[in-house]
């Protein structure tokens, strides 16, 4: 064989094997050796525990494969073993429609009677890669009780905040009864960790710690002074009765009072509503790892350690991390309200960015504007609902998508919140659940969804399909179809472990034996399995390509679907199945690679005539008989009469963008391929091509000629144009201007000569007649008889003869 022609067909197989026919699916490669491992596989995935299925050569993960694969190829749809997920809705009471009323209120519904999301509680059946969704509703309920925990920083900076505070009770209840009438408020103090180098701790600092003759309270970390209450007047009672203290360092142990805040749920007396927490400072805040400045390395334990209402651990555990905090407020479903100076306003703001469901308000430096900002504060977090869900089994992944107020829909991570919302607006969430394979083997879980800031959560109790149906029902242990030594399932043999084959009929010790190997060499060859396999218990089990879809088959292995010849890339030419390395074509085609069409439309021409009976059809193209005829049904004919006319319309707009077609040309002009080139010699010459070229010259409305060729090359047309018109030269202005100029001058000259050599002959001939009209005068013109002259002579004799003139 030719080297080139060897070259070239390695090199097609090397790109056949690079680029398969189609790409394996998720079913396949998983390998699965029973059905519960081929569900888990994918969404997909289907098992065939029809008994028949299995042709010889075939493993016994072949049983597991796409759905709609199997069916094509021979298992009855009953028998294919695809398990889909379900839901259902265990709690589902509707969301409340309940209105404000003034006054008193007889029938009051409770905070647990509220429901503000639907529905409460559901479980979710999985399948591996089988999404499961639900919808999930939303709505503020209107006159929503709420709780409010002012947490102040009681450091000597803070006295004449102290002051306006101390009238916060009553005003605040005013304002919140606008909002709900079911309002509770409570108060807390903090300064700092009472240890070294925080506070000074000598016996007189410890004692008062401010200078001069301020009287301020023994510092202390945290103190519990008011539990969450409706009365007004006794908020301010009590505060009223604080004094200022103080610390050494600039950062305040704020993160340990909101620590203990979260946590003592029973002290402070939250109860199951919205739940508000007011930070008042002026100063930073420490975090942890700063305890180990007073020598406090044991982390922040995350529990209730009020005695007396008063925090007793500070010296003992370091200050929580922000992440230890967002988690312990969310998990008591608490709203942070930041009111700070504006001078530490970014760092808040920075930390609001970590916190979610948390506000930030600049505080003025007495805290006069502390109503106004807690109003406005609340008024932001509760018109934003953030969705936020329990850890979640590993596998398992959730998404969110929002269909908020006016319409507005988000996904992905916005998918969780919808903003903008008032009193009364009902939102939607979609949520989807999907689980990767059998998670914690296969035990329930439960997971929760809940707005964040909210106490109302759903629960959702995951089950997941990790078997089959057939697994549990119909399954015959120690089964005579396995030959006693393995469970009957599924149509399938599960061998007890130390048993192979299909039937389970050997042991896993006696499978590498001569004789075995010897009854699946074909035609007593030296290759085991034609090298496509390997020998199991006396019977060839095929390997698997890289590509799934591409098996192995046969009693020795010696067939394959993928072998076959090709057509433009094409296993078959895409119109028939490779079946042990010989095409069986469809209907219609025939030929090694079924690339022979047997219909014989395509090659009817306009006159319905087979190739314009100008030749013959060969799968389904025409054989043009006669060399003048060209095109897939020998009805072009470059060469003949009327070719130049039939084409310059099209050309000329095409390539000018002038003529009659001019508007249409897109539409009817783009049955060729239009090239351009700079002169006619580059225009193809007869002998250039092996196809006819026909050389046109036309002219268009403006006497300008255009030069082009027309030819069809196979299937294709191609039009060669020169770019440039070859237009008749108008006359050069120029010149002729200059010739007017200069004609009209010498006429110009001429004209003057002649006129000077007129008045030259006129003046002469004047002259002379003057001169003749003198000669015939008849006085003598040199002296006038009535003239006497002036001048009178003398001689002076003693002169000598000389005369004077006097």
């Amino acid at each position: 064989m030719d080297l080139k022609v060897i070259l070239i067909s390695l090199l097609l197989g090397v790109f056949c094997y690079c680029n398969p026919q189609k790409e394996g699916n998720e079913c396949i490669s998983a390998n699965a050796k029973h059905c519960g491992e081929c569900i888990q596989a994918g969404a997909k995935c289907g098992w065939c525990e029809q008994e028949s299925f299995l042709k010889q050569g075939e493993a016994l993960s072949t049983r597991c494969d796409e759905v709609e694969s199997l069916k094509d190829r021979g298992c009855n749809d009953s028998q294919i073993q695809n398990p889909t997920g379900k839901k259902w809705i265990i709690t589902n009471k509707r969301v409340t429609n309940r209105k404000k009323v003034t006054g008193v209120e007889t029938n009051k519904p409770k905070p647990e009677e509220i429901t503000q999301i639907q529905p409460q509680k559901l479980r979710l059946n999985l399948r591996s890669g089988q999404p499961q969704s639900f919808d999930l509703k939303f709505k503020r309920a209107e006159d929503y009780p709420i709780d409010l925990y002012y947490l102040m920083d009681l450091s000597y900076s803070m006295k004449d905040d102290l002051e306006n505070v101390k009238n916060l009770g009553t005003s605040l209840m005013l304002e919140m009864k606008k909002i709900t009438s079911d309002f509770h408020i409570g108060f807390g103090s903090f300064v700092e960790k009472t240890v070294m180098p925080y506070i000074s701790t000598t016996p007189s600092k410890l004692l008062n710690p401010c200078t001069g003759d301020q009287n301020c309270t023994s510092p202390f970390s945290y103190k519990n002074v008011l539990s969450l209450t409706s009365d007004g007047n006794m908020f301010n009672s009590l505060v009223g009765k604080q004094q200022i203290s103080g610390n050494l360092d600039s950062p305040e142990g704020g993160f340990d009072a909101i620590m203990q805040v979260a946590v003592c749920g029973k002290e402070i007396g939250w109860r199951n509503v919205t739940r508000l927490l007011v930070f008042s400072t002026d100063a930073g805040f420490h975090f942890a790892g700063d305890g180990k400045l007073g020598g406090i390395v044991l982390p922040n334990d995350g529990k209730c350690h009020l005695e007396d209402n008063v925090y007793t651990m500070s010296h003992y555990y370091d200050y929580p991390s922000i992440a230890h905090l967002v988690q312990k407020l969310s998990d008591n479903n608490i709203q942070t309200i930041f009111a700070v100076t504006e001078e530490f306003q970014p760092v808040y703001q920075e930390l609001k960015n970590l916190i979610p469901k948390s506000a930030v308000g600049t505080l003025s430096a007495n805290s006069s504007n502390v109503i106004n900002l807690i109003i406005d504060a609340y008024n932001s977090l509760s018109s934003e609902v953030i969705l936020d869900n329990s850890k979640l089994p590993e596998g398992v992944e959730i998404e969110y998508k929002s269909q908020c107020k006016n319409g507005v829909v988000n996904d992905k991570d916005d998918g969780r919140k919808c903003s903008n919302i008032s009193i009364g607006d009902e939102v939607n969430f979609n949520i989807t659940v999907t689980s990767k394979g059998c998670p914690n083997e296969g035990k329930s879980e439960t997971i929760k969804i809940k707005p964040l800031g909210f106490t109302e959560e759903v629960e959702i109790i995951l089950n997941f399909i990790c078997d089959c149906q057939c697994q549990n029902n119909d399954v015959v242990k120690k089964s005579e179809k396995c030959s006693l030594n393995g469970t009957f399932e599924c149509g399938a043999c599960r061998c007890f472990e130390g048993r192979v084959g299909r039937n389970c009929e050997c042991s896993s010790n006696d499978m590498a034996t001569d004789d075995m190997d010897q009854t699946c060499r074909k035609d007593n060859s030296t290759d085991i399995c034609s090298n496509n396999g390997e020998c199991v218990c006396g019977t060839c089990e095929c390997k698997k390509r890289p590509n799934p879809e591409e098996r192995y088959s046969g009693q020795f292995c010696e067939c394959d679907n993928f072998n076959c010849d090709r057509s433009e890339n094409k296993l078959c030419g895409g119109n028939g199945r490779c079946v042990c390395r010989e095409c069986i074509c469809d209907p219609m085609w025939s030929g090694r690679a079924c690339d022979c069409s047997l219909d014989n439309s395509t090659c009817l021409a306009t006159n319905k005539q087979i190739c314009n009976g100008r030749g013959r059809c060969e799968c389904g193209v025409c054989k043009c008989t006669d060399p003048k005829f060209q095109g897939p049904t020998c009805e072009t004919c470059p060469t003949c009469p009327g070719v130049c006319a039939e084409h310059k319309l099209c050309v000329q707009c095409r390539a000018f963008g002038t003529g009659e077609k001019m508007k249409t040309c897109k539409e009817e002009c783009s049955y060729f391929n239009l090239i351009t080139v700079k002169d006619r010699n580059k225009l193809p010459q007869p002998n250039d091509y092996p196809y006819p070229v026909m050389h046109c010259k036309e002219r268009d409305a403006n006497d300008c000629w255009f030069y082009y060729t027309y030819a069809v090359n196979d299937t294709e047309r191609e039009v060669h144009v020169v770019d440039k018109l070859d237009c008749p030269s108008g006359p050069d202005i120029i010149p002729i201007v200059a010739g007017v100029v200069a004609g009209i001058v010498l006429i110009g000259l001429a004209l003057l000569l002649i006129w000077k050599l007129l008045m030259i002959i006129h003046d002469r001939r004047e002259f002379a007649k003057f001169e003749k009209e003198k000669m015939n005068a008849k006085w003598d013109t040199q002296e006038n008889p009535i003239y006497k002259s002036p001048i009178n002579q003398f001689q002076n004799p003693n002169y000598g003869r000389k005369a004077a003139v006097l």
